[in-house]
């Protein structure tokens, strides 16, 4: 499906981007003619090339060969049109996972959270139609944050999804399509990470809310349901893991084990809300179900096919409706390996 495609990953340094760019290399997809990490954060660029070429220190073959490779690094940010419009010229496939992501960060400088998240989708867009780039496929990656927004980051990221998908009209030569899904297992910030930094501080582990509900999955699954999507998704749609959730409570206590540490409640932080949303009531009407995933239709109808369906959801698809028990939230956290006495990595980092 991929063999010879020109692929570009905005956000490539990230979590999941480092996690897509090792599975799109691996070739289950096909051989790419090129994949191009495409970020600002040079240092984590030099990072990722060094891995990649199983070195440990720069020499002039590693800096100055970089575009004879099949993986490339383009330095370059979604919220310039000029840097996007370079980047994708020869491009036929774009994952778009460039994104501000963390909460507060979000909404202690909403407008930065618009221009990455929104301004940015649109320049892809634009970069697209006025350039008449021969774009295939474009994917946006989106969050269970942007299903009923309460906080900025979820608002910027619904409306990506607005955007990337109203654009099939303007680019009809382009397929847009999205990803939403929740709480990735490994990633840097997540509460995983945190309940282990305070796990090895000897506590407190704090819990905002004993009733507090996530799906979790992990960043394989993640770029399954991008996969998935890439391979069966029309114009307009988006993919949606079926996946389970947990208490997060019981995420705690079953990293914590024996341990001597208390469980500290500090009520729910400000944009934060108690149970996640990945179908909400409205788009229930227009969700079907596609192998293991959900997939809503687009909105508009001039966008969707007019197939008529029987909805896979009668209400909404939340965190709190099918829980994991306190023994299969440890099943699954042993399953990945992520209990404290593994060595779990995060963007690179060993936690211990």
């Amino acid at each position: 499906m991929l063999d010879e495609k020109r692929i570009v990953v905005t956000g490539g340094t990230g979590s999941l981007g480092k996690v897509l760019v090792r599975r799109l290399l691996s070739g289950e997809l096909g051989k790419p003619e090129k994949i191009v990490v495409f970020s600002r954060d040079e240092a984590k660029q030099h990072s990722m090339r060094l891995e990649y070429q199983h070195k440990t220190a720069a020499t002039d073959e590693v800096i100055y060969h970089n575009f004879q490779q099949i993986l490339q690094f383009q330095i370059g940010d979604v919220r310039n049109i000029h840097s996007v419009s370079s980047v994708l010229r020869d491009a036929d496939v774009v994952f778009n996972a460039a994104a501000l992501k963390q909460v507060p960060a979000c909404e202690y400088f909403p407008y930065e959270a618009v221009m990455t998240n929104i301004a940015g989708p649109e320049n892809i867009v634009r970069a697209i139609r006025e350039n008449r780039l021969p774009v295939e496929t474009v994917v946006g990656v989106s969050t269970d944050k942007a299903c009923k927004p309460v906080n900025v980051m979820g608002m910027t990221k619904a409306l990506q999804e607005r955007v990337f998908l109203t654009a099939n009209m303007a680019c009809p030569d382009t397929r847009f399509i999205c990803v939403r899904y929740g709480n990735v297992l490994a990633s840097r910030g997540s509460v995983i990470p945190l309940f282990h930094d305070q796990i090895a501080a000897g506590g407190p582990v704090t819990i905002t809310d004993d009733k507090m509900t996530r799906f979790l999955l992990s960043l394989d699954k993640a770029v399954d349901t991008i996969f998935a999507a890439l391979r069966e998704a029309k114009c307009g749609e988006t993919y949606i893991p079926r996946v389970p959730s947990a208490r997060v409570i019981d995420v705690a206590s079953a990293l914590i084990g024996d341990r001597d540490i208390e469980t500290r409640i500090t009520g729910i932080r400000p944009g934060e809300k108690l149970h996640e949303i990945l179908v909400s009531e409205e788009e229930a009407n227009r969700t079907i179900e596609r192998g293991a995933y959900y997939v809503i239709r687009s909105i508009l109808p001039e966008v969707r096919d007019s197939e008529d369906i029987s909805p896979a959801l009668t209400t909404e698809y939340s965190s709190a409706s099918d829980l994991m028990t306190a023994e299969q939230c440890l099943d699954l956290l042993k399953s990945h390996n992520l209990m404290v006495e593994d060595k779990v990595e995060y963007e690179g980092e060993l936690l211990r």
